[in-house]
Formats: C-alpha cells, sequence, structure tokens
C-alpha cells in the first residue's frame, strides 16, 4: 500500500464570538442564599434540563442552566422533516478537542461572571453549586480546573471526573470545591466497580468527597434532593 501522494491539508484556528443561551430559575431576592449551575448532558437543551431542578428554585435559591454551544439534529433527516427533528447540544466531541474545552470554559467563566456581577448589589455571597450531569460531570470538573469561577461545591451526578484531571494538588486540585458523586443504583454508564476505582483515586490524593445514591437509573431524580440540600439523609459514603 503506497502513502497518499497528495499534500496534506494544514490546519488553521479562528477566534470567533459566539452567542451563547441560558436559561434561569428562581432567585428573587438578591442575594439569593445559593446559587445552583447546572450543566445539562449529551443531546439536551438547557431549557428542558433546568426543569428538573424547580424543586431546589426559590427566592433563596437561584437555579441558572447554560447550554453547550454545539447543537444538531438527534435524528437523520431521512427519518424526519427538519421542522420536526429534535435537537440536542454536546458541550464537545473528540474532533478539534483542545479548541473545544477552552471555548466552554471560557464560555462558562463568562457566564459566571455575568451572574456574579447581578448578585453582588450588597456585597453578599451565595454558596455556589456547580451540577454537571452525565456528559456535564467532564464538562464541570474542567471549567473547576481550567476555569476562574468561585465554586464551593462540585456535583457530579451520573458521572465521573474526566480521567486527564490532575488531583496531584490534594484538595486545593478543585480549587476549593468540595466534591459529591450522585449516582442511581441502576446507572448504565457508572458501575459499582467504576465508582470504587474513582474513589480509590480521590481518596489517594487525599481530595475529599460525598456519595449520594437513589433509586433509580441514568436519570435526574427529585428523590436525591434531600439527600443534596442538608435536609435528609444521604445514601453512600464519605472519603477523606
Amino acid at each position: 500500500m503506497t502513502d497518499d501522494p497528495r499534500p496534506a491539508p494544514h490546519t488553521h484556528h479562528l477566534r470567533v464570538q459566539r452567542t451563547a443561551r441560558y436559561y434561569t430559575l428562581g432567585g428573587a431576592a438578591i442575594p439569593p442564599r445559593a446559587v445552583w449551575f447546572v450543566l445539562h448532558g449529551y443531546g439536551q437543551l438547557a431549557s428542558d434540563f433546568i426543569r428538573y431542578f424547580s424543586d431546589l428554585a426559590g427566592d433563596d435559591a437561584l437555579i441558572v442552566a447554560p447550554e453547550a454551544l454545539n447543537r444538531f439534529y438527534l435524528v437523520s433527516p431521512e427519518k424526519t422533516p427538519a421542522r420536526d427533528r429534535p435537537v440536542g447540544a454536546t458541550w464537545m466531541t473528540r474532533e478539534d478537542r483542545a479548541s473545544e474545552i477552552a471555548d466552554y470554559v471560557e464560555y462558562l467563566d463568562a457566564l459566571f461572571d455575568d451572574v456574579a456581577a447581578d448578585l453582588s448589589h450588597d456585597g453578599g455571597s451565595p454558596q455556589v453549586n456547580l451540577v454537571g450531569f452525565s456528559q456535564g460531570t467532564a464538562a464541570a470538573t474542567r471549567w473547576i480546573t481550567h476555569g476562574r469561577a468561585r465554586v464551593d461545591r462540585l456535583i457530579l451526578w451520573g458521572g465521573l471526573m474526566p480521567p486527564e484531571t490532575d488531583l496531584s494538588r490534594g484538595g486545593t486540585s478543585l480549587r476549593g470545591a468540595r466534591v459529591t458523586f450522585v449516582l442511581g443504583t441502576r446507572d448504565h454508564f457508572v458501575s459499582d466497580a467504576m465508582l470504587a476505582s474513582e474513589q480509590a483515586r480521590l481518596d489517594t490524593a487525599a481530595v475529599p468527597y460525598d456519595v449520594i445514591r437513589f433509586e433509580g437509573g441514568h436519570v435526574i431524580s427529585r428523590s436525591a434532593f434531600p439527600a443534596l440540600t442538608g435536609s435528609g439523609a444521604a445514601t453512600g459514603a464519605s472519603g477523606r
């Protein structure tokens, strides 16, 4: 087999402006007691995803749902005409991976700055929680490790940290955010063995974490909210 004699294309990158979309619920009080940034999973839209967290919203609790920058049709053109095709979004693919990560980290930092400016009128400092679901767990972790936002708690729901996450600085690796895993007992994307391996990695690095388990699969379940907010007993374990 001979090599292709044609010249190889050269890769170039050009920075452009994008218009990003996000949704909010609650937060009438300024400042609210708590802010929840919630990052959706693969193929979801923020307008739908934020509704799963309506029980957490209130005058003193603001929910912020950013939407990933890359939207696509969820079914092929052969199956459904464009006007009827459902649309989803993804944080990234394997294509041009480093640029995709840098873009969404910059986007989420800008969103954080915008939200924080609205909350700082009287100098208050609400608790900031970051929830990543499914694919959003990787996006949330990368935001914390590569961005500049101040987050008190990193909640990874239905997913684990991306494998390249550097935990060598122990508890400061995630910029001081406490880690909580929320997993359904029948989540087909995260097995008990995968969770145990992640816990061992965090224990070795001396990174504190909690685990909340609920009866269910790869979904956002209201049954986990009491444990998540401290108003009910958690089922799971803690590390360090």
